[in-house]
């Protein structure tokens, strides 16, 4: 595993270099700029996470929505400082849904004071039905710290692109018939707005409570600091 002084060698020599690599275009620059992102991996990948540590897969929290429980248009700029969890639901989904978010109250209640400083958004995929009025009931059932999403089908379509996720709406008469799709992991992001981990295990029948609010809990110690290879990423 190469030590942080190879990397910041590694790093000079890029920068030195960089006149150079931009007269070339970035063909040039790709090289050690990946070598840098593979050292520093190397040096900094922390096993002790107990979800899915993403940072840098994804670009940083940045959407255009309205709030459900005060009808404001609001704007990740509103959720700097805090530890965000990003979901795409919708409120008539009959299991999921319900079960994720039961469970990611379960990890607000273990945080206990520490749950103040974590906001949690509900991005409906189905805002045909999903008022602003049922979004607010439905979030606020589970709790304080949840806040329901509606957007226009472009900030929807916007936002979902963003972070890969797949969703479809097939509207019918018949509620029966009406069918909707979504991805169903949670993004986590620190209180810079950066992205850090995935947690896929809210909506099983084997959640890992324990775990998931451990991470969060780490997220919020360490005050939004989001390690070196986001920034890194930056540099590719």
């Amino acid at each position: 595993m190469p030590s942080f002084s190879v990397v910041r060698r590694l790093f000079r020599q890029w920068f030195h270099a960089a006149a150079g690599f931009r007269a070339r275009g970035i063909a040039g620059k790709m090289p050690l700029a990946a070598l840098l992102l593979l050292a520093l991996a190397g040096c900094t990948q922390d096993k002790s996470w107990h979800e899915t540590e993403i940072i840098g897969a994804l670009p940083n929290l940045q959407f255009a929505m309205t709030r459900a429980k005060d009808d404001k248009a609001v704007t990740a700029a509103d959720y700097r400082g805090k530890v965000t969890l990003l979901y795409f639901g919708y409120t008539f989904c009959p299991d999921i849904c319900p079960t994720t978010m039961a469970n990611v109250a379960r990890i607000l209640e273990g945080l206990g004071s520490l749950a103040k400083q974590v906001r949690v958004l509900f991005v409906t995929v189905d805002p045909n039905r999903d008022t602003l009025k049922v979004l607010n009931r439905y979030t606020s059932a589970f709790a304080p710290q949840m806040n329901g999403l509606r957007g226009t089908p472009d900030q929807l379509a916007s936002l979902a692109r963003r972070y890969r996720i797949a969703y479809s709406v097939k509207p019918s008469s018949d509620p029966a018939k009406y069918e909707v799709t979504h991805s169903s992991a949670i993004y986590v992001f620190d209180k810079k707005g950066t992205v850090r981990l995935l947690i896929s295990s809210l909506g099983t029948a084997k959640p890992d409570i324990k775990g998931a609010t451990a991470d969060i809990r780490r997220l919020l110690d360490e005050g939004g600091a989001s390690g070196s290879l986001a920034w890194l990423w930056r540099l590719v």
